[in-house]
């Protein structure tokens, strides 16, 4: 009889960690973890040390942060900063300590410099400024990677990092002020199509372009490059135990994504843009070409993975909407 491996889910209950948790959980070689907050509170190093050491694991996919949109990086820098760090500290230094071999890292695009060449290829990390409404919280997510390269250059540990696109998908933050820009966006258009409102203002010129990827892909990624052998990980990142992109290797501008939801939610009124709001990042696009070579691609397009989220946002009433 095989035995199944021990797999951790941190932050299960968020939109990625919740899509990790759908793809794992029905397999038979795998025994699915998790934990709630009242059961180990991530940025408390010692529940995370104490809770490791009673919790035999095999592997760790790190999907827990705290994660907004371009307002709420803005008026919380320092939470955004505090909190990853103190999650991707505490999580990597436990397993570690409790000889954990393999952990996945999930990130963020925004790691890369806001004037990065395009689309952004992983080398050009750490190559300019960063884009200061999400600085902070890039910051973390750029020592989350370097953590998981130290331990594996001095432990030879088997800790690795993918960075994702634009998410989005059910589970997603719909806040008014704290959610990202395409949920925003399902909320606002949703709104004004079911109270007859003639106008929709959208923040920022409508001119920066963005890439999406449905959360159901970023699981597949996930899993895909967990479960690569280390020798072809490492063959294929650079330094050795670096990170991977993921994302679609296409984008759109905020005025065609204003133009879709606004289409799968029934507006029919003007679409207006506040260019005196902050359009953050000029042009995000991933160069998704290293994890094409590993053999994975994203399979959601844009349109019916709008449709979907749309219609499941729907179906929760009040329950998302916040404020």
């Amino acid at each position: 009889m095989t035995t199944r491996k021990r797999v951790f889910v941190a932050g299960h209950r968020g939109m990625v960690g919740s899509a990790i948790v759908r793809q794992i959980e029905a397999r038979d070689d795998v025994e699915l973890v998790t934990a709630t907050r009242d059961e180990v509170d991530l940025v408390d190093q010692r529940q995370v040390t104490e809770w490791f050491a009673r919790t035999p694991l095999d592997e760790v996919y790190l999907a827990a942060a705290k994660v907004g949109g371009i307002q709420a990086n803005n008026t919380y820098p320092a939470d955004f900063i505090w909190h990853n760090l103190m999650i991707e500290a505490n999580v990597i230094k436990a397993a570690h300590d409790q000889d954990v071999d393999r952990l996945l890292l999930l990130g963020s695009s925004c790691i890369y410099p806001r004037e990065a060449p395009q689309p952004m290829s992983e080398d050009t990390l750490l190559t300019g400024v960063l884009e200061p409404t999400n600085e902070p919280y890039a910051v973390a997510k750029i020592a989350g990677i370097k953590l998981c390269e130290s331990f594996a250059r001095q432990y030879g540990r088997d800790y690795r990092s993918v960075m994702p696109t634009n998410l989005y998908g059910p589970g997603d933050n719909f806040h008014p002020q704290n959610s990202h820009v395409l949920p925003a966006l399902i909320r606002r258009f949703d709104d004004a199509a079911r109270n007859g409102t003639e106008e929709v203002l959208v923040w920022g010129s409508g001119r920066p372009r963005r890439e999406f990827l449905h959360v159901d892909d970023m699981a597949a990624a996930s899993v895909h490059v967990m479960e690569l052998d280390r020798e072809t990980y490492a063959a294929n990142t650079e330094p050795m135990l670096s990170h991977i992109n993921v994302g679609t290797g296409s984008d759109l501008s905020i005025r065609e994504l204003a133009e879709l939801v606004a289409s799968v939610t029934g507006f029919r009124g003007r679409i207006a843009f506040d260019a005196s709001k902050p359009d953050g990042t000029p042009r995000k696009l991933l160069d998704v070409s290293r994890l094409a070579r590993l053999g994975w691609e994203a399979t959601v397009p844009l349109d019916r993975g709008v449709a979907e989220v749309y219609e499941w946002y729907r179906a929760q009433g009040h329950d998302v909407r916040g404020g």
